[in-house]
This record gives structure tokens, sequence and C-alpha cells, in this order.
């Protein structure tokens, strides 16, 4: 079957479902919410326009440079933007304005952390890394390295982090659509998972690139809206704002200052390392800087990133104050058993009907759609990245694989992650899924990228240190994610947690840079001094590229 009669099909079932679906919002099986037919309908043109897109990106998409990295054909403008939609994922547009909405201050936090992250890819990461990379960041680590080992804990680092990743925002997304759309929960996780599927296998990075930036455009107009529009309701004064917040939030002034969240300073360590280096050791991020031509165009990609993305979170602090002083004590939004119906997640999608009425809530709710399904798409090619380029072609071919059997095996792979996270993500309704995004944000820090940091920095790094510290990482995190209150209170209902802090990034790097070093010094092989001694030819080629023949 062509692609194009796929797409058909892929229209027409969206239909059919949403059809089958009708009976059960009629009977109060859905959200019991009413039924937004401006939403419904942009929500139709949004995934007909990016079934088109998918349509196009496939005849486009023929070799693994296409598949993997856009062809590196990707330029900084558009780049940018497409990062930044990664970053401006539901659970910044949505989690971080609820925080805001319930927290107030200690929200900055997170705020301010993810804008230093990008700062630090753009210092450390974006130009080496193009330099020296082809597809994912394990071609980084491994340029120097032994290839079959390193490759293997650099994918399961890679795994590691986008699978609880994308099963948290899979479990997120039928959540919320069954919330926006009133659609039941099974037919928005299904909905979801054959959406980004779809997107991926047929259309690779080119399509989930144009499906992410067109959905970073929707995002910061809607967010500047929202924000210009609880500004204009008090006549652009901020004072008016903190002050209006603080006089109806339930913990009044306090929500002005520190200490509401995080009442101790190793938690506050450790959120901050996980927003500023766990951003940068996130793989579906990185694989983002192989999509342009050279190293100028991912520097310039960061550079107009860290504008949009600071912008964003700008506009978060307004919309989440914004959200206590018009929707916390308007009855119109409040649940019968009390609370915010939808949670406090919701508080962003119920501040855009005060500002813009039942047209602007559509229109938030078909975008906040849309940045689930951008941000799935990008996690599940980076996992399929993970498990065909460094596994099967650099790990069990030894670097000799067919293209065309690497790129089979990544649609496979594609499909079986689909599969997967939609079964997984059904079982999980209503669970708390916090610990997953938990998880992948403490690996991405505490294994992802310091051995990535290292490999590119430290001349004395060996094989048997960066394999030490990566397993060290990703055990002292996984052990600690367990034994802390998230799971072993939250989850598993035991009275007090073993592991006092609910964030283990501080004690999973520490863990990761001591062990690489010990391992790293202690190392005095052949093959080590040999790893250490092409260092200078991998400097060389990290600051200017590879050298054309």
């Amino acid at each position: 079957m062509s692609i194009w009669r796929i797409t058909w099909v892929l229209l027409a079932l969206l239909y059919s479902t949403a059809v089958a679906a009708a009976p059960a919002m009629a009977d109060g099986n859905g959200s019991g919410n009413e039924l937004n037919m401006t939403a419904i309908s942009m929500f139709f043109v949004f995934i007909s326009i990016t079934l088109v897109i998918t349509f196009w990106a496939s005849s486009r998409t023929r070799t693994r440079s296409d598949f993997y990295a856009a062809g590196n054909s990707i330029g900084g403008v558009q780049n940018g933007l497409a990062i930044a939609g990664d970053f401006m994922s539901a659970a910044t547009f949505l989690g971080v304005t609820a925080l805001v909405y319930s927290t107030g201050m200690d929200a900055m936090l997170f705020v301010i952390g993810g804008t230093l992250g990008w700062a630090v890819i753009l210092l450390l990461v974006a130009e080496r890394l193009r330099n020296l990379g082809q597809y994912t960041f394990s071609d980084v680590v491994a340029f120097r390295l032994q290839r079959k080992p390193v490759r293997t804990m650099s994918a399961i680092g890679s795994l590691a982090v986008a699978i609880p990743y994308l099963l948290a925002q899979m479990v997120g997304a039928g959540a919320l659509i069954q919330s926006l759309f009133s659609l039941p929960y099974e037919y928005a996780v299904v909905l979801v998972g054959v959406l980004m599927t779809f997107y991926v296998t047929f259309g690779g990075m080119l399509a989930t690139t144009w499906i992410q930036t067109i959905k970073a455009v929707l995002l910061l107009a809607g967010g500047t809206i929202i924000g210009v529009g609880v500004m204009a309701m008090l006549n652009f004064d901020f004072s008016a704002l903190l002050t209006a917040a603080a006089e109806v939030h339930p913990k009044g002034e306090a929500i002005l200052a520190p200490g509401v969240m995080f009442t101790d300073i190793i938690t506050s360590v450790s959120v901050g390392l996980a927003f500023v280096f766990g951003t940068a050791g996130l793989p579906h991020v990185l694989m983002r800087f192989f999509t342009v031509p050279d190293a100028r165009q991912a520097r310039r990609s960061v550079a107009y990133a860290i504008g949009f993305i600071g912008y964003f979170q700008s506009l978060i602090f307004i919309i989440g104050l914004g959200a206590v002083v018009y929707v916390s004590n308007n009855p119109e939004f409040q649940a019968p058993g009390g609370g915010l119906i939808g949670g406090v997640n919701m508080s962003a999608i119920h501040l855009s009907k005060v500002v813009g009425g039942d047209w602007f809530l559509g229109f938030i709710s078909a975008v906040a759609f849309a940045t689930i399904l951008a941000v799935v798409s990008g996690l599940t090619l980076s996992a399929a990245a993970a498990v065909s380029h460094d596994l099967y072609a650099n790990v069990i071919c030894d670097g000799n694989s067919d293209r065309k059997t690497e790129l089979r095996i990544s649609r496979i792979t594609t499909l079986i992650i689909g599969l997967s996270t939609m079964a997984l993500a059904i079982l999980l309704e209503g669970e708390n899924v916090a610990v997953l995004a938990l998880i992948a944000l403490a690996i991405a820090a505490g294994v992802n990228f310091p051995v990535m940091f290292l490999s590119m920095y430290w001349s004395k790094l060996t094989t048997r240190g960066a394999l030490a510290g990566g397993y060290a990482g990703l055990a002292t995190a996984l052990i600690l994610v367990l034994l802390g209150p998230t799971v072993w209170v939250t989850l598993l209902g035991f009275d007090k947690p073993i592991f006092p802090y609910a964030y283990p990034t501080l004690f999973a790097m520490l863990a990761n840079l001591t062990f690489a070093y010990l391992f790293s010094v202690s190392d005095k092989s052949q093959r080590a001094l040999a790893e250490i001694e092409s260092f200078d030819a991998q400097w060389i080629q990290s600051e200017i590229g590879p050298v054309q023949e």
C-alpha cells in the first residue's frame, strides 16, 4: 500500500474514531466535559497538515542520513525552532505552568534551570557534537574509545531516557486528550501512538522536524496571546499581577519567595542539575544537531533556541500567576469535588478561555495536542536510532551493516516501540507516572551528559573509565529513585523512604564522575595509552570538523 493511501486510511480512521467515541461521550464514559467542536475542528486540521507533511517527507527519505538527520538540510533558524519545540513539551507548557500556579516562585528553578541547560549546550556541546558525530551522541562517545562496549552503554543510556520519558508522555497524553476532547482514554492513547508511529516510520527526521517547527510557532503564538491578554487585564502592571496573585492564593505572599516547594539544599541542587545537565543529555535533543550542515549552523540553532525558549519561559511565569488570579476562584472552572476541572495541569487551558473565549480555548487545546505529538515523535526516533544505528549497525554488524537493512530495523523498532508504549500506557491509566519523567532526567544528567562531556574534554578518559562511570551513574539513578519517596512511599506504600530525596541527580552525577576518574587513571593498559594519545586528533576534528580529502 502506498504512503498516500495509508494517509487517507489514517484520516478515515481518525474520523471513524471520533464517530465511534461519540456515544461514549454522550453516555458519560468520556471525560464528562462538554465537547469542544472548535478544538476538534482544529485538531483535524492540524492532523491533516502533518499527514501531508509526512507524505511529502517520505518521498525525500531514502538514505540513513535522510532518516536520522534529515539529510543535514535543516537551517539554523528552523532547527532552532525545532529544538525549542522539543523543549516546549506539554510538561513545560502545562506542567511548569501548574507549578507556578501551585507554588509560585519555587517554580522559577524549573524556568531558569531549563533555560540555562541550553547555555551549557551552546558553550560546551553543540559545535563539538556536530563535528564529531553523524546521527547519535554515541558516535561522539565512541570516537576514540572501544566501539562495541561504549556504544552498547550509550545506547542503553539513550533507551533508559527515551522509553520512560515517552511512556510518561503517552500516559499524560491520554489523560490530557481525554480532558480536552472528551475522548475516552484508550482511544486517546491509541490515537497518539498510531500517529507518532506513522510520522517516524515514513517521514523520519524530516517530517518530525517540520511537525516540531509548526508546533513551536503555534505554541509561541498561543502563549504570547495568553500572556499579553493577562497583562492587558492588569494594565501591563507586573507588580499588580504579583499583588493580585498573593491576595487570592491560599499560601498568600509565601508564593512570592522560595521555600514553598523545596525546603532543603540537596533537593534544590539536584533539580537544578537535572534541568541544566539533563537537558544536555537528552538523546532526542542531541540528535537535532546532526540535522544541520555544519557546526556554524549548530551554534546558530542553539542561539535561536535559547531566544525562543527564554521568551516562552517568561510567558510561563505570567501565565501561571495569571491562572492564580483569574482561574483559581472562578466557579466555572471548579470541579464538583473541589479543585480545578482536570486538575492543576489544566490551569493554562482554563486561562485561555478567560482570555479569548471558546474559540481560543479550542485553539490552545489543539496546540496542546500538537505539542504531545511532536515530542513523542522525536523521542520515538531517538529510541529507534539507538537500536538500529548504535546496537545493530555498530555493535552487532561492527559498522558493516547494509543501509537498507538498517533502515528496515529502525522502522520495525519504531513499530515495536509504538505498540508496546500504547499497551503499557493503557495499563498505567490513572497511575502516577511522574517517576518515569524523573528517571529520564536523572539518567540524562547522571549517565549521558557526564560520559559525553568527559569524552570530548578530558584526554585521560579511557574505555574502562567511561563504562565504569556510565554504569555507575545508571545504577545509582535507578536504585535511588526506587528507594526514594516517589517510588518507595507513593507507589509501594511504605511509611518512610530509605533514601530521603526525590531527585537523585546530584548523587548519580557524582558516582559517574568519580568512577570514570578512578577507573581511567588506574588503567595502564596499552589500549588505554592509545586512546589517550588519540585525543589530540579528536580535539582537532571537534574544533574544525572532518578534514575533507
